[in-house]
Parts: C-alpha cells; sequence; structure tokens
C-alpha cells in the first residue's frame, strides 16, 4: 500500500477518476484535504463516496492560509466538519507570506484557531509553510500538545529538526525529485524514519517526470522512489514505512 497523504481531489479532474487511476498505480490510501468550507464538505464527500474494501480516502477540514479572511464567516462549518469522527485531521493551516491574499495577523490568528480545536479534538493538524518557518514554529511551540504534519516541507536540514522537535513529521512532495533541490533532499535524508511520509497536493507541484502538467494521487510513486532512494532503502520497504507512519499519524485521538 502507498498513501499520499495530501491532496485535492476533484479540483482539476474528476475525483473518481483519479482514485482510480491511483488504485491502479498501488495508491490505495489517500487523504483528500480542504482548503476552505466548500472543499472542505467535498474532502468529506469523497471520503465517504470512494473509500471501500480496496481503497480508504479519509479527509481533512480547514481553511488555507491564503483564504484567512474568510475565518468568521467558515469557521462554523469547519468546525462541525472536524468533529465529525471521520474527520481525520484539522487543517490545512499555517502560513504563506510568498503570498498577500490575506494578511499576516489574519493567518496567525486562523492558524490559531485551528491549533486550538485540534488541541481540543485531539486530532493531528496539517500545516501550510511557505517563507514563514520562524513564525510557523512560533506559534507551533504555543500549542505543546498539537501534532501533526508540516505538508510539502520546503525546508533544510536546520527546519526539519526544528519540527521534529516540535513532534511533527515531515511530508515529501513533488520538489523532492527536483535534481537541484540540495536542502530539501538532504532534509529528507536526515528526517527519522518514524516521521517521514509522501503527498502529491495533487493537482499542484507534479514531480519532474510530469513538470509543467497537472499532478494527480498516482504520481506520488514518483516521490516515494526519490525518498527510497534517498534514504538508500528499497522502494517496497520505503512505501511500508511511510504507509505505517501516515496510518499511525491519522489513525484517530492524540492522547494527551
Amino acid at each position: 500500500m502507498i498513501f499520499d497523504t495530501h491532496c485535492h481531489l476533484g479540483l482539476r479532474d474528476d475525483a473518481a477518476a483519479e482514485v482510480a487511476r491511483a488504485a491502479a498505480a498501488g495508491v490505495t490510501r489517500l487523504m483528500s484535504v480542504g482548503i476552505d468550507l466548500a472543499s472542505s464538505r467535498q474532502a468529506a464527500g469523497h471520503a465517504r463516496a470512494f473509500s471501500s474494501d480496496a481503497t480508504r480516502v479519509r479527509f481533512a477540514a480547514g481553511l488555507h492560509p491564503n483564504s484567512a479572511g474568510s475565518l468568521a464567516e467558515d469557521w462554523p462549518g469547519l468546525t462541525t466538519l472536524c468533529r465529525a469522527p471521520d474527520c481525520a485531521a484539522v487543517g490545512e493551516t499555517g502560513l504563506d507570506y510568498h503570498w498577500d491574499r490575506a494578511t499576516p495577523e489574519q493567518q496567525k490568528f486562523a492558524l490559531d484557531a485551528h491549533l486550538q480545536l485540534a488541541d481540543e479534538l485531539g486530532k493531528p493538524v496539517v500545516i501550510h509553510c511557505r517563507d514563514a518557518f520562524a513564525d510557523i514554529f512560533e506559534h507551533l511551540a504555543l500549542f505543546p500538545r498539537v501534532r501533526g504534519v508540516l505538508h510539502c516541507f520546503s525546508g533544510g536540514i536546520a527546519e526539519a529538526r526544528r519540527a521534529l522537535d516540535l513532534g511533527y513529521s515531515l511530508s515529501f512532495a513533488g520538489p523532492l525529485t527536483y535534481p537541484r533541490n540540495t536542502a530539501l533532499r538532504e532534509a529528507a535524508a536526515f528526517a527519522p524514519a518514524d516521521r517521514v511520509v509522501v503527498e502529491t497536493d495533487a493537482p499542484f507541484l507534479p514531480p519532474q517526470s510530469r513538470r509543467g502538467k497537472t499532478n494527480e494521487p498516482a504520481c506520488v510513486v514518483e516521490v516515494l522512489a526519490t525518498l527510497a532512494e534517498l534514504r538508500g532503502i528499497e522502494f517496497a520497504a520505503a512505501a511500508a514505512l511511510t504507509t505505517g507512519n501516515a496510518e499511525r499519524l491519522f489513525e484517530g485521538r492524540v492522547e494527551a
């Protein structure tokens, strides 16, 4: 089994077709992640519609930092989704200073709201961080009981070490396959075996072989192959390792 721990099903293609192609590639575990109330509801629907004996789709509900300005409007519905027993995680949430679609203050307020909810529910949180490592670590440290994952991790060993010290896992996506991404590759080799998972962030950030094309969950196989090469292990071992890590991360309540 291979687990794509972060994708946005149906954002640019037919979700059922994406799930079918993923299963054909051996990707039988998926996390469909919401970025606002509408997409979080859609993600919940995907989890309930596409899970079967062979394939399991989970969902996470949250508000992307670029949409943090709509927190007041979306938050009641998002909290209802996050409280559902089949919601696997809170998020994605975080900080993104690359874009200016929401102010840093709005993003920080929304991030803390998600972290507080994750703390209350005992569920993991999915963290988005772009050009904001110092501030993201400051806020994560305020909620020491919360665990989760830095999705599409983009840092080097120093940032990896800080995230790990805070109890977070690291999720590696398409950029890991880019040959010149040396610092990220070093971080992937450095991270402890029990704290690494893989994702696509589909339809964004396609791996090297699909640069310029739309990404999809089946493409996590290429990310996994790169991770296995960097860590010096067989592909099957990397699949078992990352899937096991993801299952433990998202299996349910986190004991305080």
